[in-house]
């Protein structure tokens, strides 16, 4: 049987944890540093073993897996990479890849295996009471392999995701912080503009907030302080994909100003474009 290492219990941490023994393949090991989340996770009955000792957790482990934000990876890891035994696969979940995956490369050197991953799974929700063994389950979870990434350890990060339930997309580190810039970190940044907006605008509008203004702005009751830090370390990306966004607005409030005898059928033209994109986009297996 596999032995993993989770370090890390959050909401993914803990839902790792969860889909992983769903498996039957491994025993699952995971590492908390506060005594309360040690408490919490024993009570869940979340793992095979839970510990705030790195190396009760990592010695012997097949595979370690980084569940923490990203700015606490690198010292992490080079405490955890003293009790990783030699070939052991070490992977991530983190929403940024480009720094996450030079910076801990250089870390594992050539004992170990870094490969870097993100399950695009996740929720408003933080914290490990929160976690479900089916959070990944019809997911995408985006690999990110570089040149000198050790074939058999790509793959088995790839087997590991798919037996967590993902769907597996390989991007290189660069192409993944593009991509998630758009269609995760801007999402995001346009959601707390929009609750904000309207606050500054009206506040007692958002006690007539319906259905619709919920699930549009569901993202901004995010962490804070984990947002934070996504949109911080991404900021060259998202500020692209921030200044395309609003190019676009300005194209619509330009056909809503002066005089446009054709703004019906433009208007319609943007809004059946927007309809058929939306309507391709992919529908989980399982929705949970």
């Amino acid at each position: 049987m596999t032995k993993l290492a989770i370090i890390g219990p959050g909401l993914l941490g803990g839902s790792l944890a969860l889909a992983a023994r769903r498996t039957g393949q491994f025993t699952v090991h995971l590492w908390a540093r506060r005594a309360e989340a040690l408490s919490e996770l024993c009570g869940l009955n979340i793992g095979d073993h839970v510990s705030n000792d790195l190396e009760e957790v990592c010695t012997g482990a097949d595979l370690a897996v980084l569940c923490v934000p990203v700015g606490a990876m690198p010292s992490l890891l080079e405490q955890a990479a003293r009790f990783l035994p030699a070939g052991a696969i070490v992977t991530d979940v983190g929403s940024v890849k480009a720094g996450v995956v030079r910076d801990l490369s250089a870390i594992t050197g050539d004992t170990l295996h870094f490969v870097g991953s993100h399950p695009m799974a996740g929720s408003e929700q933080t914290g490990v009471h929160a976690a479900r063994a089916t959070l990944f389950d019809g997911s995408v979870c985006i690999v990110t392999p570089v040149q000198h990434s050790a074939p058999g350890a790509v793959l088995a990060i790839r087997t590991f995701w798919e037996k967590m339930g993902c769907s597996v997309r390989m991007l290189s580190p660069e192409e993944h912080d593009q991509t998630v810039a758009l269609v995760s970190h801007l999402p995001h940044l346009v959601a707390a503009a929009l609750v904000e907006v309207v606050s500054s605008q009206n506040s007692r509008a958002l006690d007539f907030a319906g259905p619709g203004f919920r699930d549009t702005t569901r993202v901004a009751g995010g962490s804070p302080e984990m947002w934070t830090e996504i949109l911080t370390v991404n900021r060259e990306p998202l500020q692209k994909s921030a200044e395309a966004m609003i190019e676009k607005l300005r194209e619509f409030i330009t056909l809503l100003g002066g005089d446009h005898p054709d703004r019906p059928s433009r208007m319609n033209d943007f809004l059946t474009q927007a309809k058929v994109h939306r309507d391709r986009l992919r529908t989980p297996r399982i929705q949970s």
